[in-house]
């Protein structure tokens, strides 16, 4: 009996503490963001326009430059219509057409679009609001993360 009880204590003590007890909602379960970059969706019966890696780093002029993808997932193509950064629209050039499962990437070696403000008016560590605009979907606000213009991001200009 005294086995018995000893038993059930160890399982009950070795089920609470490790937390197996909070199933499948448990919040490190649930984590999804794997990098510094946010993301964020638009989905519709119309609409399915996805926004992934977004950051915006802090050049050393001061000004802000956006990192990120955006993509269409449905066949009615998209556009994207501008871009405001902390409040500031940006001067978005490149690629603004979203056509089917075609992304829209700023910055990096696959880059064919983007979009900079002149004066970010925030400091690498912060974060500021990104808004994108499109023709169908509408519009979509994200905060994301300000990196400095170093590392892998050093290559990154206005």
């Amino acid at each position: 009996m005294r086995r018995t009880g000893i038993a059930l204590i160890t399982l009950t003590l070795a089920l609470s503490l490790t937390a197996c007890g909070a199933g499948f909602n448990a919040s490190t379960r649930n984590f999804k963001q794997v990098s510094d970059g946010v993301e964020g969706s638009i989905s519709t019966d119309s609409n399915n326009i996805k926004v992934v890696n977004v950051l915006i780093i802090e050049t050393t002029e001061g000004a802000g430059v956006l990192v990120g993808t955006v993509v269409n997932s449905l066949p009615a193509e998209d556009a994207l219509l501008g871009v405001a950064i902390n409040g500031v629209v940006a001067t978005v050039t490149g690629k603004t057409s979203l056509v089917q499962n075609e992304p829209v990437t700023f910055e990096g070696e696959v880059a064919n679009a983007k979009a900079v403000v002149p004066a970010l008016n925030a400091k690498a560590g912060s974060n500021v609001q990104v808004t994108m605009f499109f023709a169908n979907a509408g519009e979509i606000t994200l905060t994301a993360l300000v990196r400095f213009q170093s590392d892998r991001y050093a290559g990154v200009t206005a």
